[in-house]
């Protein structure tokens, strides 16, 4: 059975481009059944649109409250039955309503070796704390920020000259492999979840 991929973006779509290319290999066991975003005119709309993925857009000024957009980001994934949902550079928070529905199954990476340096500039916090190893990780998305069961990690070294947006370019690359080999896994081998600790297979 091939697993069904909802994958979440609010930019270019590189990691989403990274999964619709494994997914062209029947072995891989996922496909991307819909591709979902909370802007418009975005390239990773365009990456599922060119590759033939039905699209949806829910932006969050277009709701009365953040918990309706919540309410109603959850029922337009629900449509497409997912068995994992996957946030490839998808900024935006989810709430309540979205995890009631989606614990356990909703994927996320983030730039940096959780539980150091959440938020939104890892790499920059990082370097200006002087780490030696910056990195990627992967986790299931709980109710905190970049708090969930960690799936996987991947170590970047730091280098003596790197800029913010050097280190971020190879976190980005090792954060990509990372994201396709264990999206995979989890697809055709299963996961349990337990406490903290994550089993895939």
């Amino acid at each position: 059975m091939t697993a069904r991929l909802v994958v979440l973006v609010s930019g270019s779509g590189t990691n989403l481009q990274a999964l619709l290319d494994a997914c062209a290999d029947p072995g891989y066991g996922a496909t991307v059944v819909a591709v979902g975003a909370d802007r418009d005119g975005i390239a990773g709309l365009t990456r599922a649109q060119d590759a033939g993925v039905p699209t949806f857009v829910a932006r969050v000024p277009d709701y009365p409250s953040r918990q309706a957009w919540d309410e109603g980001f959850t029922e337009l994934v629900a449509e497409h039955k997912p068995d994992l949902v996957i946030g490839a550079g998808f900024l935006k928070l989810v709430g309540e309503a979205f995890l009631d529905r989606f614990g356990g199954r909703y994927v996320n990476t983030h730039n940096a070796l959780l539980p150091a340096f959440p938020g939104m500039h890892g790499p920059r916090d990082a370097l200006a704390y002087g780490v030696k190893l910056a990195g990627a990780t992967l986790h299931f998305v709980d109710g905190g920020v970049d708090t969930g069961p960690i799936i996987a990690q991947v170590a970047v070294p730091v280098l003596d000259d790197d800029t913010e947006d050097t280190l971020s370019e190879r976190i980005k690359e090792a954060e990509r492999a990372q994201l396709v080999d264990f999206v995979g896994r989890l697809s055709r081998d299963g996961w349990t979840i337990n406490g903290r600790k994550v089993r895939v297979g």
